[in-house]
């Protein structure tokens, strides 16, 4: 198998390492690459939100699977148009991708599929954030309706920082604050089966006692050894597999990487936030402890068939866990009924 990574940081350097560590992979190849990718795989200069271009590229160079690394090309369609070259895309199509691209379309998912999540509304106007900020009180939570790199988001008990960071953008998403630790749960779909990795937890926020603003992530750990053995099957049952069931319901199957954000509270698990690809820096934590095959895992999810989840299944259960403690082996994708 032939794979070609989309990116250029240091998720897409350990996800490359991943691949060549599994040896159904023959060639890796980066697009753009860094100088650290290099070592372990080939760069090729590209536009990474041209979809034309990445398509182009997969073709020539007959990879088997394109595995897209950030945000912004998956908003923007890449991995339409390299499915429409007939290459199997780890990533959602464009209109997936909008769980992460608009905090409003997420929270109105996960309304219909009756996720936990904090309340929140979408504002468009400074009289609205004003009232919505008074509305659910201190500490104040905006966020950017649209992609910020995880840096769009202010927790604050500076009402007049909260106003401001919201008129920075068109619209925002101002929420309840939700008290408690917080972790990241990914976890592989094929639009239809679920398959959840195990829990990390980054550090967001910058300066001593998470006192400085969102940064993207500067570290991140797993396993968790404070967390609940039952936590990954709870999350998976309440948010992961009901969302991804919301998504094809509504026509725009989700298959790909569904990176749920969440809050342990009081009150039990909720989710911030939805990504739609393998969160930077919790990729580098978890892929270092992978025992499953990369690339089988991620083709079996990014081409659906049977024949790929069969392969994936029997290579699973030879080689173990997907980042899951050792005592447990996990089935991958079974066969469709």
């Amino acid at each position: 198998m032939k794979a070609l990574v989309v990116g250029g940081g240091g998720r897409e350097h350990a996800l490359a390492l991943a691949l060549c560590r599994d040896p159904n992979v023959t060639e890796v190849h980066a697009a753009p690459g860094n100088p650290g990718i290099a070592t372990v795989a080939t760069l090729h200069d590209v536009d990474v939100l041209d979809g034309a271009a990445v398509a182009g590229l997969a073709a020539s160079l007959a990879v088997d699977l394109v595995v897209v690394g950030p945000e912004a090309p998956l908003v923007a369609g890449v991995a339409d148009a390299v499915r429409e070259r007939g290459i199997a895309c780890f990533g959602p199509s464009r209109a997936a991708a909008r769980l992460e691209g608009s905090k409003a379309f997420a929270k109105d998912v996960m309304a219909a599929a009756e996720v936990p999540t904090a309340m929140a509304h979408l504002c468009t106007t400074t009289a609205e954030v004003e009232a919505a900020l008074d509305a659910f009180g201190t500490p104040y939570v905006v966020k950017d309706d649209g992609l910020a790199a995880g840096k769009g988001v202010v927790v604050t008990t500076d009402r007049a920082a909260a106003l401001a960071h919201a008129a920075k953008v068109d619209r925002v998403v101002v929420e309840e604050y939700l008290d408690g630790p917080e972790i990241s749960l990914f976890a592989i779909t094929d639009g239809t089966t679920v398959l959840p990795m195990q829990p990390a937890q980054d550090f967001k926020r910058a300066l001593d006692g998470d006192a400085g603003p969102n940064t993207g992530g500067m570290g991140a750990y797993s396993p968790l050894p404070w967390v609940s053995d039952d936590l990954v099957e709870d999350v998976t049952r309440r948010v992961l597999q009901p969302t991804v069931d919301e998504m094809a319901r509504r026509g725009t199957p989700f298959a790909g990487l569904l990176y749920a954000g969440l809050v342990l509270t009081k009150r039990g698990v909720k989710v911030i936030e939805f990504n739609a690809r393998f969160g930077d820096p919790e990729t580098q934590a978890l892929t270092a402890m992978l025992e499953s095959p990369l690339g089988v895992v991620l083709h079996a999810a990014a081409s659906s068939r049977p024949a790929g989840r069969d392969r994936a299944a029997e290579v699973a259960r030879r080689s173990g866990r997907l980042g899951r403690p050792r005592r447990r082996r996990l089935p991958l994708f079974p066969p469709h009924r």
